[in-house]
């Protein structure tokens, strides 16, 4: 059985690589990915939390962050739609002027 710290220690470094991503990337696409990671990074957290308490919590955390993930995907996938229907881009520098 793999050690929990070291398992939460590879979902701190996925977070701070989806971070970095997110933060230096300006395609829409590519930052809902890297959001993604971070919510996968969270999500093996708590399954290492449940895993060395022996106890449920942190799978049924999981569940939860799964669904909440695949309706912040839905909401991100349906605005790049938008914003590449009205701009023809994904830029997220042309996002700014979905504002007026």
């Amino acid at each position: 059985m793999i050690d929990p710290s070291w398992v939460s220690g590879l979902g701190v470094i996925l977070f701070g690589i989806g971070l970095l991503g997110a933060f230096t990337r300006k395609n829409a696409i590519i930052v809902l990915m890297c959001i993604e990671v971070m919510l996968n990074a969270a999500n093996l957290n708590f399954v290492a939390g449940a895993s060395h308490y022996g106890d449920v919590d942190g799978w049924v955390f999981t569940a939860i962050a799964i669904a909440i993930a695949a309706a912040e995907v839905a909401i991100g996938l349906a605005i790049c739609l938008s914003l590449y229907s009205t701009q023809e881009t994904i830029s997220l520098d042309e996002a700014s002027i979905l504002r007026n």
